[in-house]
């Protein structure tokens, strides 16, 4: 998202492929960049990629750069310290089945790996059999409640395992737990503190629909709904678990928490487009115009509106709603 890897290009063929294949389904993952970012336009370019995804993608998986670097050095740290952990071992899936450890080699490596992990998971009923597997289409028809609101926050546990290190397997309640934990997200955000629209949990493994239906019971007392979404859960069971695990989850949440990042990037984009600093780069281009860049803020401001909105219908329960009367 922030330049010089894809987010005009990728946009662009995000709105060929809608030209295209307007029946199809379009998913996209999106690396945000961190605010110590080293690209000075990346908040423009971000701005500019995210008009384009809220109107022509139908389901994005916002990641932050920051959080996947949190999560490696986590790993790193465990492994050096001994922490719960002693070795990384050979051909590890953070190190991109490298025959031997080479940390500084490739330093994004299990960054990237990161994210694959993700896109293994979400796809994984399309692959492999299952006693409840979800279509992807069913994701976007289920998660999605209103057209622009398609950005969900995606969690991954066992996920300090990811790098094969010498952790104990996680109990499956705690699997659970970990998912809604502000430490398993792939973005800087708590969505046990802001509104559920819907959610969805992708689970691989040897793992029970009972097991699945009671830790949603256990953990929906600390989980905030809409209202009118009470029970807004889709649930899928993969039978085939990850490579060196016996089970793992994949949850992705349409949760309001998301505005948090937004208002980040907006306020770097307005820091710089108050002072048209670097404008001029991008207007030589063809086709580009001023206008891009206030149509840009104006779709993500009005994004933001939206989530504030649901946002404060916090906590607010809807009691004796009339029912439907059948014309006679």
């Amino acid at each position: 998202m922030g330049g010089g890897t894809g987010s005009g290009l990728g946009t662009y063929v995000l709105s060929l492929l809608e030209d295209e294949f307007p029946e199809v389904y379009r998913f996209v993952t999106a690396v945000y960049p961190s605010a110590e970012d080293d690209v000075i336009t990346s908040p423009y370019n971000s701005v500019l990629a995210m008009k384009e995804l809220t109107e022509h993608a139908d389901c994005v998986l916002p990641i932050e750069n920051q959080s996947l670097v949190d999560i490696v050095n986590k790993i790193n740290q465990m492994t050096c310290t001994g922490k719960m952990a002693s070795t990384i071992k050979l051909q590890s899936t953070l190190i991109s089945s490298q025959t031997e450890v080479k940390r500084q080699e490739k330093p994004f490596d299990a960054m990237n790996n990161i994210v694959a992990n993700l896109l293994l998971n979400l796809t994984s009923s399309s692959r492999f059999e299952g006693s409840l597997n979800m279509d992807l289409n069913e994701i976007t028809m289920n998660l999605v409640p209103f057209p622009r609101l398609h950005y969900l926050v995606s969690s991954l546990t066992p996920l300090y395992t990811l790098a094969d290190v010498n952790i104990p397997t996680r109990r499956l309640d705690q699997m659970f737990t970990d998912a809604f934990s502000k430490d398993h997200q792939l973005m800087h955000a708590d969505p046990k503190r802001n509104l559920y629209l819907a959610c969805a949990l992708m689970v691989r493994g040897n793992v029970l629909i009972s097991d699945l239906r009671r830790n949603i019971e256990r953990l929906k007392p600390s989980l905030q709904f809409v209202s009118w979404n009470q029970e807004g859960w889709k649930t899928s069971l993969c039978s085939i678990p990850p490579v060196g695990h016996t089970h793992s989850l994949l949850a992705l949440a349409n949760n309001t928490c998301v505005k948090s990042t937004f208002t980040d990037l907006k306020d770097r984009f307005v820091k710089l487009y108050k002072k048209k600093a670097h404008i001029h780069h991008y207007l030589h281009i063809d086709g580009m115009e001023q206008s891009c860049f206030t149509e840009a803020t104006d779709s993500l401001t009005s994004l933001i509106e939206e989530y504030n909105q649901l946002d404060a219908t916090k906590g607010q329960i809807i009691n004796n709603v009339p029912r439907l009367s059948i014309a006679m």
